[in-house]
């Protein structure tokens, strides 16, 4: 299977429901029906609950703006003081939570940019990581790999080939053999998802 490529520029917003920002979808799998994974980027441009997914484990990180302090409740909390509270900049570690819990976000400082991976729970295992300058891997087939170039340019290669990735772009692909990939990009993200 060849690369999917997806500029973040040419993909329509839709406004969330209770209008405190708009998403992009860049990729969900399959594309008709139940998706087992989904990619999109979000500008949050208030503070305010996000919707729930349940059977969803949920990946969030900071492209760009202030960042966010989410307040994150499982459902088996029982009151306000067993919530979660993750402060989350451009400089932090992606976030993995429960799609299906309450969770809440207030913006520190002004709008956000941000990225979401969501997964349903049968399609795990599945990982979300920064990318700070190099990054190398080994993937076993039957994956799905993904590579977002935030605002810079990302080189990925992969067993023999070399591609280029432009800013504020996805690529993903589904592998059917091992593969070794190298990542080398100021900011980008990985992900890989079971295909």
């Amino acid at each position: 299977m060849s690369w999917h490529t997806v500029h973040l520029a040419d993909v329509p917003a839709a406004p969330w429901r209770n209008g405190g920002g708009v998403t992009r979808e860049l990729a969900a799998w399959p594309a008709q029906g139940e998706w087992h994974w989904r990619m999109s980027v979000a500008e949050v441009g208030s503070s305010g609950p996000f919707s729930r997914f349940d059977g969803i484990t949920r990946w969030f990180a900071v492209l760009a703006g202030a960042g966010v302090v989410l307040k994150v409740r499982t459902p088996s909390d029982s009151v306000e003081t067993d919530s979660l509270e993750h402060r989350l900049t451009e400089n932090d570690a992606p976030l993995c939570f429960d799609g299906g819990a309450a969770t809440d976000c207030r913006l520190i400082d002004g709008p956000t940019q941000d990225f979401n991976l969501m997964v349903r729970d049968s399609s795990l295992p599945a990982r979300m990581l920064r990318v700070h300058g190099n990054f190398h891997t080994a993937v076993n087939a039957t994956k799905t790999i993904a590579i977002y170039a935030m605002d810079t340019r990302a080189s990925v290669r992969f067993n023999a080939e070399e591609i280029y990735v432009p800013p504020a772009t996805l690529v993903w692909r589904t592998l059917s053999k091992s593969a070794t990939v190298e990542v080398h990009a100021p900011h980008a993200l990985w992900m890989e998802m079971s295909a």
